[in-house]
């Protein structure tokens, strides 16, 4: 890739062409792997932290963790079932984003394995513009939210309705938000076993 093109992208904030590749062969050599096996090699690949869990009690011990070693003192989470996985860790938390929460902690709508991007919604992060979440966000999933591609995340969203102010970060940073402000974003997911 020339200079002049490496210069452009990094001022537009759009991935060089070498990883948009790279990402791009790694999805076509998976093409027919599983879907989760799929979804964390892209995820990972992007720049996030996967953590499979088989039950809650692993969910909690890997929290715990991320939380100790990151150095989290405050967490925005709003939702209360995740909110009791916060009070059982003994973890701050406040149900409304502050400038000082540290992390978020929140759930998501489908995580999409043809890229490794996780979809989230209104339902997940309130009113707030994903630009404005903390730079580590730690995400809780189910094996069953995983889909092939956006078009069967979107066929579902459909069928379910009331979902709006759809976004998708991947690995480290949103890959719909313009600002690009989320450039030292940690990208951490739960996957539990349904």
């Amino acid at each position: 890739m020339s200079l002049f093109k490496r210069l452009v992208s990094k001022l537009t904030n759009q991935p060089e062409e070498d990883e948009k590749q790279s990402l791009e062969k790694l999805g076509d050599s998976l093409k027919n792997a599983d879907l989760d096996y799929k979804f964390a090699q892209l995820f990972t690949h992007s720049g996030g932290f996967f953590n499979y869990c088989a039950d809650e009690a692993e969910a909690l011990q890997t929290l715990s963790q991320i939380i100790k070693i990151e150095g989290i003192n405050n967490v925005f989470c709003w939702d209360k079932e995740l909110q009791n996985f916060l009070n059982v860790i003994k973890a701050s938390f406040t149900s409304e984003l502050e400038l000082f929460n540290d992390a978020a902690f929140i759930t998501c709508e489908y995580l999409i394995a043809y890229d490794g991007r996780i979809m989230l919604s209104h339902n997940n992060i309130l009113h707030y513009h994903s630009s404005r979440l903390p730079n580590k966000i730690i995400i809780i999933a189910n094996v069953s939210q995983i889909v092939n591609n956006l078009n069967d995340a979107m066929g579902k969203i459909k069928r379910t309705g009331n979902i709006k102010n759809l976004t998708s970060i991947s690995g480290n940073q949103s890959k719909l938000d313009a600002s690009g402000n989320n450039n030292n974003t940690k990208l951490f997911l739960l996957l539990l076993e349904d």
